[in-house]
């Protein structure tokens, strides 16, 4: 695979997984649930998926 190939194959990727996360934040935000996090202090979050949702 030249280098061209591999940088669209992971351009397709990171669009897939944009896609899946951004679908299962509807969903869960469709059922008023909550999604953990983990602060980069180490601490666990419960954010409400209708707030991630929001914030992009």
């Amino acid at each position: 695979m030249s280098e061209k190939e591999i940088q669209e194959l992971q351009d397709k990727i990171d669009a897939g997984l944009q896609l899946a996360e951004k679908r299962m934040l509807e969903e869960k935000a469709l059922h008023d649930e909550n999604v953990i996090v983990q602060a980069d202090d180490g601490a666990i979050q419960h954010i409400p998926a209708k707030q991630i949702l929001a914030a992009m």
